[in-house]
């Protein structure tokens, strides 16, 4: 039996120390071979796992969590079924054939169960492949039912009835639209220069009616006002008698004696004034 200088038997610390060797070494082995066939897939939150068998899309979705796939045989293709916007700048024509530019707002999410399918049959590009031509079609299909003024005062009902065609249409592609808004509606600079004039014209028609309406009613007050002046002067005319003129003379008078202090003023250029006290004796 072999011994070491210290007197250890080899032997059995080979036996002691031998089997949790391997089996430590057999455990590191493992996990290795398990890091590298990766045989787990984590699908994160707002998203699903599209399962292939060698490249073949299965029926089963993968939902959000941890999921064991099979390895070199399974691969699991993670798409995202969040809410995603998307603008698309659209070109179309009015029933009256003028020329509108618009820029067209969605928001969007593929079904989650039929992530596959839209794996399958789309892909992960589905904005360029489905969205956007379907907003050109659906904005030119609804803008053609109505004229440019149409368009204009009837916006909001051709903003409905845009996002229904539209609903309706990436339905079929398991796309949802969760909103819709134009940003932007535009039509030729001619037209809208056409609109301006317009207005503009209208505005001047407005203040024209309005300075119109004005005059009219300063010429009734001027009328008015004449009118109560006229009657006024004639009602002093009829009511002018000998009594009243006389009283007036008698009320003048006396405001004269009661302004005077008794003096006769030094130098007079003129006749002295003489109150005929006599005539109020008269009366």
């Amino acid at each position: 039996m072999e011994r070491d200088i210290t007197g250890v038997n080899i032997e059995q610390m080979k036996g002691r120390f031998g089997k949790p060797v391997k089996t430590l070494l057999l455990f590191v082995i493992a996990a290795i071979v398990l890091l590298i066939m990766n045989p787990f897939v984590i699908v994160g939150a707002g998203e699903r796992g599209v399962v292939l068998n060698f490249g073949a899309v299965q029926p089963v979705v993968f939902d959000e969590g941890i999921h064991f796939r099979i390895p070199i045989m399974q691969r699991i293709i993670k798409l995202d079924v969040k809410v995603h916007k998307s603008e698309t700048g659209a070109e179309a024509a009015s029933k009256d054939l003028q020329d509108i530019r618009s820029t067209i707002a969605v928001n969007y999410h593929i079904l989650p169960e039929k992530a596959n399918w839209v794996y399958q049959n789309i892909g992960i590009e589905f904005k360029e492949r489905v969205i956007d031509p379907a907003v050109q079609e659906v904005v030119k299909a609804a803008t053609a039912k109505y004229n440019a003024v149409e368009l204009i005062t009837q916006r909001e009902k051709v903003r409905g009835e845009i996002k229904d065609l539209l609903k309706s249409r990436l339905m079929t592609y398991n796309i949802v639209v969760d909103d819709f808004s134009i940003v932007n509606f535009k039509f030729s600079q001619q037209f809208e220069l056409a609109i301006e004039a317009k207005q503009t014209a209208e505005q001047f028609a407005l203040k024209a009616q309005r300075d119109l309406e004005r005059i009219k009613i300063e010429a009734d007050q001027k009328v008015a006002s004449a009118k109560a002046e006229a009657e006024s002067l004639r009602l002093q005319k009829e009511n002018v008698t000998p009594q009243m003129i006389r009283l007036r003379q008698i009320e003048a008078s006396m405001k004269a004696i009661d302004k005077w202090d008794g003096h006769l003023p030094k130098f007079n250029s003129g006749a002295v004034p003489f109150i005929d006290v006599k005539s109020f004796e008269k009366e």
